[in-house]
């Protein structure tokens, strides 16, 4: 118990996580087990709270459906997952890749391959393809607009 204590001081875990990080040091399975249950009972372990501390942690850096996969990837359970998430549900994807994007690079590619480098980048934070050219797109008229 004070092994799951100490990790949860220093940081949200889902219970899966904690679980697995416990078994792995050596922890018989029902003794994590009771433990989890009871720190979940004191309010120690929650799945919603550490899905909302992720939400908040990724949101602005990450699109909507990378941060779904990274709390699915966690463990955390479908209506936990989804009541977190439903803090993005107002937020513009299109805007908020464009802010990423001028933070990351803020010029236009010169080539295909930074444009292709570019969209990648916007890819691995979970954007669509259609986000990504939408704001090279953006990217590219307002250069030639001011040029």
């Amino acid at each position: 118990m004070a092994t799951a204590i100490r990790m949860l001081a220093r940081r949200e875990y889902s219970r899966v996580e904690l679980s697995h990080r416990l078994l792995q040091r050596g922890a018989e399975r029902a003794e994590v087990e009771r433990v989890l249950a009871e720190l979940e009972q004191l309010g120690y372990l929650s799945d919603a709270r550490f899905a909302n501390a992720v939400v908040h942690q990724k949101a602005g850096r990450y699109a909507k459906r990378a941060i779904a996969h990274a709390l699915k990837e966690k463990g955390v359970a479908k209506p936990e997952a989804q009541a977190a998430l439903g803090a993005l549900d107002h937020v513009d994807e299109l805007a908020e890749a464009t802010v990423l994007w001028r933070r990351r690079f803020g010029a236009a590619p010169r080539d295909d391959r930074e444009k292709a480098r570019q969209v990648r980048f916007l890819l691995s934070r979970g954007y669509t393809a259609g986000v990504a050219f939408k704001v090279l797109r953006a990217a590219g008229a307002s250069v030639n607009e001011e040029a």
